[in-house]
This record gives structure tokens, C-alpha cells and sequence, in this order.
């Protein structure tokens, strides 16, 4: 599958708008701004990665199911 690269980068672009849309204040420590960000960064990386997954694992079931 070449196309699992650019299917990785959408999904990734699209986990961290989503996530930017969740307020971490009230979870990290005042002054810890940074591990928030790390935090974002790790669950939209991770987000991505069952996404990703699941749209490749689709297309491939989809592929036999049709045949």
C-alpha cells in the first residue's frame, strides 16, 4: 500500500486539530505547558495510528469482500 504514508500524514493533521479543541489546563499543572503540548503531540501520533489502521484494514477487507 504506497498511499499508507499520505493516509498517516491526513490523519495525523486531523487527530491534532481535533485535539486542539480539548482544554488541558484543568489535567496538567500550572506552569507544565510544554508537557502539555507533548501530550497532544503523543495522542494525536497515536490517534493517527489506529485511524490509519483502520481505513487500511477496511480497504483490504473490502477488497475481499468484493471479489
Amino acid at each position: 500500500m504506497r498511499f499508507k504514508a499520505y493516509i498517516y500524514v491526513i490523519t495525523m493533521l486531523l487527530s491534532a486539530f481535533a485535539l486542539s479543541g480539548i482544554n488541558f489546563d484543568h489535567l496538567i499543572k500550572t506552569n507544565h505547558k510544554i508537557e502539555a503540548k507533548i501530550i497532544v503531540i503523543l495522542l494525536s501520533i497515536a490517534l493517527s495510528y489506529l485511524v490509519t489502521n483502520f481505513i487500511t484494514d477496511f480497504i483490504d477487507v473490502s477488497k475481499i469482500i468484493t471479489k
